[in-house]
């Protein structure tokens, strides 16, 4: 019982840092995303609420969203690989995309000792994609083609 208690403390301290990581990278970088294209954008196209406008402005900002989650699996996974929860980068890689995701179909899991950091990432995925979510809607809302364009 001693072993499993004193693992679990292992999981939880390195993902609790992680956790904070990739949340606060996660804001700046959609404040960056904001204030570095979607400002601009909509300074530039942003007066007429059209198709036009809403997809000049939303499929850089989703191909940037998608490198930034990306970004942060790739944090996790160099993680995985440090600690010898897997054994190379792209099936950690793998592995935590599958985690963040929570679509967990690939038939990969980390060392017995590591298996509730991947948990933990998981919850980390939601945070970060709520997160996202609640910025497309907003980027959305605010460019949505108004009726008849």
């Amino acid at each position: 019982m001693f072993e499993v208690a004193e693992a679990w403390s292992n999981n939880w301290a390195w993902s609790l840092p992680l956790i904070v990581l990739t949340v606060l990278a996660h804001a700046f970088g959609l404040a960056l995303i904001r204030e570095q294209l979607v400002l601009p954008l909509s300074l530039t196209f942003g007066r007429h609420r059209s198709s036009f406008t809403l997809t000049v402005i939303i499929v850089p900002t989703v191909v940037l969203i998608t490198v930034l989650h990306g970004l942060e699996a790739g944090v996790w996974a160099v993680a995985y690989v440090a600690l010898g929860a897997r054994p190379e980068f792209s099936s950690a890689m793998l592995y935590s995309l599958n985690a963040m995701t929570t679509y967990g179909h690939a038939e990969l899991y980390l060392a017995q000792h590591w298996r509730l950091m991947g948990a933990i990432e998981a919850l980390n995925g939601m945070m970060l994609f709520g997160l996202t979510t609640a910025f497309l809607f907003g980027v959305l809302q605010r460019h949505w083609p108004a009726p008849g364009h």
